[in-house]
């Protein structure tokens, strides 16, 4: 009867708690009268509301976009929701808000109410892609919290509002695409301006119609400016000289206004600057010196009236540029042949000028020159380098007069429509009515719109490789947010009439073909607030999504809502019940974690499972470093020892305290992407060791940080060597030897590891050469343990990087070894060839298959072959079975292609064939030096494995 009594005691406890919560719930679930009040009046003439809006309460009926903070309500995210209506004044009783998204909702019109600026805790206040019209208020600068200011994408007029200025903490500021007029407001020591916004990254006040001259007061040495963009305006007067004080400055644009006046002679300043974009103004004087700025991507002073000049000798000394445009500026005489020689050149523009003479593209010529355009000059004769097959257009010459013409570098340029679209990897599905089939050719109804990048830095828009990486940077950043997508393609790329790279991308749902309202507006955000940050060469972007009528209804009646309240509350406070009773264990347990808390900051630090997204990792061998040991080894993480960068973050060189030197792969700070890839790493790489491997040396995961610890591997990737920008030329004995070594490693994974291991990202990149040039396989990020040999695959979200990618398992999301070996077969061609898998458009795999003919010399690939491999004195023994074996392997059969030990086999007997001793991977080999004709082989010297700067050795992107 005694413990009758006290089970009764206790369940009456049980009952008296869980009515207490019930009703302290009930009432914490409300929304706060004044913001309930608000939102009902906010949203009574708009329409198309999400149907959870309809009935129940904001907070505790889960409103879709709404997030409540104690009754507070504090964001509001209807991004893509298809809204239309007016924001009425009601928005300012709504104090507690933080974030306001309406982006992407072209039915919302009117006018911003003045009362805006009495929501003095917005941090972000997003409304571009919208109809917005009328003045914007000068209230806005009341909100003196903002970081992010969007409201670009409407139809706002009148001048900039001066009151900006006060907006101090504001990092993006887009006021771009609206018909904004009037000048540039600068401070004037009674009213704000432009000039005061130190703390701002981003001025964003392109395609208005702003007028007047640039306040020279607008910029100052105290900017943390990173792009400013004024383009498609109508500014008159100079450049003024303070913009060359604004040291962090990476993209510049003022192209077409009326700009005039010389330019100023500090723009030499601005070495960060990777854009610089001025074209179509009406500058004048002498061309502008800007051989200081060294990371200069793309030039573009098109259409200005500079004096006529010669071409710049300091030009070909801008060894960063990738895009040359000085169309109609004057310049004459002949062409410096070394222009064409810069490594990384894509495109050179010079038409509507006075060139004359011979023009000459030499042997070494950058492999990634897709377009010469020249039209309109005065050339009369060409030299043109053996294996040079990119568009060369000379029409308007007097090189092509006359009888003795080439036509092909004769005919003006035509308009080649889309410069890309995703390719389809299956045969296309025929989808029912309305629904859209996506590149793996499953049905549904994707999220579009138009994807506008404001300066890339990059021109050969032919070059699928990089939108292959752009889509699946983007893909895979989707899927870490954990938002249902399945896959993205995208279409009609193109150059617009401003001079922006515009696409249209569609994303497709994952397990339904459409998306539900939750997933559309977490899309919308994505992009709206810039959460997705594209691969640098990309530049700015702004999305402007379509509307999306397909999304699912997710409402729940109010009666719904508010019995989930109660069962949550009942579970709550069962759970706090549970929690009281074990209060006399919780010391016990706080003394064992005190014990525990010094061993795990020696090993794991403060490992957030949650965050990772498993359990801590199992090691073999790798060593925990602290945050401190690593933050002293590279003098506090300084750009000195910056020695490259990928979508994980940065790399750094680093020694420590025993002088051993590592790289250091930093996941950038705040970053969710690479976690998963960050554990997967870790565990494989502990766990396998093999010369042809990279040593992962340790971990640091502490201070919230994410960094890998690997060996310095001192000669970058296999494709700067090949490209020819690490200063390594590799001649056809050394690549064998690099294959070899290569192969060894990945048969090591496939075959010795246990379990087994599948790569998934073998491609040139992903292969590093050390200071012997010795094959060291990295990035195991994407791996996957294949213990289940029998089943014969794993069945995986398609991974990898387009060009290299296994057709089969892209189409079965079955992943095998055999997807390696054709990842490595594609390798093997550019191990041949010198060129990128896909490159202006076209295949390297396809292009092979179409030239080949056996029953001539080089199997007739002459044209394909790398023009080096062809100058060199070093014979190419064994040059067709190595074309042969890399055929086998990029089979559409897995089951045709070889294995890696086979492969290994293979790729033995032909280094036999070439005289070398397949045991040695670094051999001494006799033969006619083209450097000094002493009869070494000219990789004995071991000056030659370093960049020709003669600096330290430098690798880049090579952890990526």
């Amino acid at each position: 009867m005694r413990v009758f009594g006290s089970g009764m005691r206790a369940l009456r406890v049980v009952l008296f708690l869980a009515f207490i919560c019930i009703n302290v719930g009930d009432v914490a679930a409300q929304t706060d009268d004044q913001d309930y009040a608000a939102l009902t009046a906010l949203t009574k003439d708009w329409k198309n509301l999400p149907q959870s809006w309809k009935g129940g309460d904001p907070c505790g009926g889960k409103w879709e976009g709404i997030t409540c903070d104690n009754s507070r309500i504090i964001t509001i995210k209807l991004s893509s929701a298809g809204v239309t209506g007016q924001l009425s004044g009601d928005l300012a009783s709504l104090s507690e808000l933080q974030i306001l998204d309406l982006s992407y909702n072209t039915g919302l019109t009117g006018s911003l109410p003045p009362t805006i600026g009495k929501l003095t805790n917005l941090t972000s206040l997003i409304l571009l892609g919208c109809g917005f019209s009328g003045t914007i208020p000068d209230s806005i600068g009341s909100l003196v919290k903002l970081g992010t200011l969007s409201l670009n994408s409407n139809k706002f007029t009148g001048p900039i509002p001066a009151s900006i200025g006060n907006l101090a903490k504001v990092s993006w500021l887009d006021l771009a695409d609206n018909k904004l007029s009037g000048p540039i407001p600068v401070s004037n020591g009674t009213t704000p301006g432009l000039d005061l916004l130190l703390h701002t990254k981003h001025f964003h006040f392109g395609k208005n119609q702003l007028s007047g001259t640039i306040p020279p007061s607008l910029f100052s040495s105290d900017m943390i400016l990173i792009h400013v963009l004024f383009d498609n305006n109508k500014l008159t007067g100079s450049l003024p000289e303070t913009l060359g004080l604004v040291q962090s400055l990476q993209t510049v644009r003022f192209d077409r206004n009326s700009l005039s006046g010389t330019l100023p002679d500090n723009l030499n300043n601005l070495t960060d600057v990777n854009e610089l974009v001025l074209s179509k103004n009406s500058f004048t004087g002498d061309f502008p010196d800007l051989s200081g700025m060294n990371n200069l991507n793309s030039l573009d002073l098109s259409n200005n009236k500079f004096t006529a000049t010669e071409v710049p000798t300091w030009l070909s000394s801008l060894q960063s540029l990738t895009t040359l445009t000085l169309e109609q500026t004057g310049i004459e005489g002949e062409l410096p042949s070394d222009i064409f020689n810069i490594p990384q050149l894509e495109t050179v523009i010079l038409k509507n000028n006075q060139l004359n003479g011979t023009l000459t593209i030499s042997g070494s010529y950058s492999r990634q020159l897709a377009l010469i355009d020249l039209q309109s000059n005065k050339i009369e004769a060409v030299k043109v380098a053996p294996g040079y097959n990119s568009t060369l257009l000379l029409d308007g010459n007097p090189f092509c007069e006359g009888n003795s013409v080439n036509l092909a570098y004769c005919k003006s340029q035509q308009n080649l429509g889309s410069l890309y679209t995703t390719p389809v990897f299956c045969v296309a599905s025929k989808c029912a009515s309305g629904l859209t089939s996506s590149s793996n050719c499953k049905c549904g109804y994707p999220y579009t719109g138009i994807w506008t990048f404001r300066a890339p830095s990059f021109s050969a828009y032919g070059n699928p490789s990089y939108f292959g990486e752009l889509q699946q940077s983007l893909l895979t950043s989707l899927v870490s947010y954990k938002l249902p997508v399945d896959s993205i393609s995208m279409s009609d790329v193109a150059v617009d009439t401003f001079g922006n790279l515009n696409m249209r991308l569609a994303i497709f749902p994952a397990g339904l073909e459409f998306f539900n309202k939750t997933g559309v507006t977490s899309l919308g955000f994505v992009f709206s607030n810039q959460t997705y940050k594209p691969n640098k060469k990309f530049g700015p972007y702004i999305f402007i999504a379509d509307s999306y009528p397909y999304a699912d209804s997710s409402g729940r009646s109010s009666e719904t809502s508010h019995n989930g309240v109660i069962i949550g509350a009942v579970v709550g406070c069962s759970v706090l019940l549970l929690l009281l009773l074990c209060a006399g264990g919780y010391a016990y347990h706080q003394k064992k974690r005190a014990e525990k808390a010094k061993l795990k900051a020696t090993t794991l630090a403060s490992w957030d499972s949650q965050h990772i997204g498993g359990d801590v990792p199992q090691l073999k061998g790798a060593r925990f470093f602290s945050f401190e040991e690593l933050q002293r080894c590279t003098n506090n993480f300084s750009e000195d020892n910056n020695i490259g960068a990928g979508g994980f973050g940065k790399v750094y060189k680093g020694i420590l305290a025993d002088k051993q030197i590592v790289a250091i792969k930093r996941c950038q700070e705040g970053s969710m992407q690479g976690s998963r890839e960050f554990k997967n790493e870790i565990e494989l790489l502990s766990r396998v060791h093999h010369k042809n491997l990279v040593k992962l040396m340790g971990f640091c995961y502490a201070q919230g940080e994410q960094m890998l610890v690997y060996e310095f591997i001192p000669n970058g990737t296999l494709m700067e060597s090949l490209l020819g920008t690490s200063g390594i030329q590799l001649d056809w004995m050394r690549r064998l030897m690099v294959t070899l070594g290569a192969a060894r490693g990945l048969q090591y994974l496939h075959e010795l590891a246990d379990p087994p291991i599948i790569h998934r990202d073998i491609k040139s990149t992903n292969i590093l050469l050390d200071e012997r040039l010795i094959a060291k396989v990295a990035d195991f990020g994407l791996s996957k343990l294949f213990g289940d040999t029998e089943k014969g695959y794993v069945t995986t979200q398609v991974k990898g990087t387009m060009g290299y990618m296994d057709p089969e398992y892209y189409m079965t999301n079955q992943v095998t070894e055999k997807s390696d070996v054709f990842s490595f077969g594609v390798v093997m061609m550019e191990m041949v060839t010198a060129r990128r898998p896909i490159q202006q458009g076209k295949y390297i795999v396809k292009e092979i298959r179409t030239k080949i003919d056996r029953t001539r010399g080089l199997y007739n690939l002459e044209d394909l072959i790398d023009p080096i491999l062809l100058r060199s004195k070093t014979p190419l023994v064994g040059i067709e079975k190595f074309v042969d074996l890399a055929l086998k392997c990029v089979e559409d059969a897995g089951v045709d292609r070889p294995t890696m030990g086979e492969l290994v086999k293979e790729i033995e007997t032909i280094v036999k064939m070439a005289g070398l001793n397949p045991s040695l991977e670094s051999p001494s080999v006799s033969w006619t030096s083209e450097v000094g004709g002493d009869g070494r082989h000219p990789y004995s010297d071991e000056s030659l494995y370093r960049h020709n700067s003669g600096s330290t050795p430098l690798t880049s992107a090579d952890y990526k």
